[in-house]
């Protein structure tokens, strides 16, 4: 049963949170969303759900899967254009992003979000915004459920980082009754 995209309108909420949150830029992440659209409507039908409560599921992860793919080609472009467009001897010693150097001016849990390495931003708006369990997200970065599990945990230990204005170790939980 191929998708219809009328099934996919009350996904569009969290769709959209995710992709602002993995953009950190609003027009950014609205581009990505109609992108991301326009894909599932054109490979329609490539996505296969039975028919009953999981489908729903099936096609929120299929979506973020594609939107995934996409965000990596964008970053993939863009870096692509940027070595394009310097001259070799202008050309950083590595095109890494470095946003740890800046915590001081991350205040708020966006900020530091934002901050965060791609990879360890995605999995954990995947495992923790979107509260995908291990082996989907693994789906949908198609990558083993060990790697979702590490990057999950080094994301955490960044942002709790970030949060505490670079103090590192735990936080003590407060019990509650």
């Amino acid at each position: 049963m191929p998708l219809v995209l009328d099934e996919a309108l009350p996904l569009l909420p969290r769709l959209r949170r995710h992709a602002r949150l993995l953009c950190g830029d609003h027009a950014r992440a609205d581009d990505l969303l109609q992108d991301t659209l326009e894909r599932a409507a054109r490979k329609a039908a490539l996505f296969h759900a039975d028919p009953g409560p999981a489908r729903l599921d099936a096609l929120r992860n299929w979506l973020l899967t594609l939107m995934h793919r996409l965000y990596l080609n964008q970053r993939r472009d863009a870096r692509e254009a940027l070595r394009d467009s310097l001259d070799e001897d202008d050309m950083p010693a590595t095109l890494v992003h470095e946003p740890h150097q800046q915590v001081a001016l991350r205040l708020d849990l966006e900020r530091a979000l934002a901050a965060l390495p791609a990879a360890s931003r995605e999995i954990l708006l995947l495992v923790c915004v979107e509260e995908l369990s291990y082996q989907d997200a693994a789906r949908v970065l198609d990558v083993p459920v060990g790697t979702v599990m590490s990057r999950l945990s080094r994301a955490r230990e960044r942002l709790r980082v970030s949060m505490t204005d670079g103090v590192a170790g735990r936080v003590p939980l407060r019990v509650v009754k």
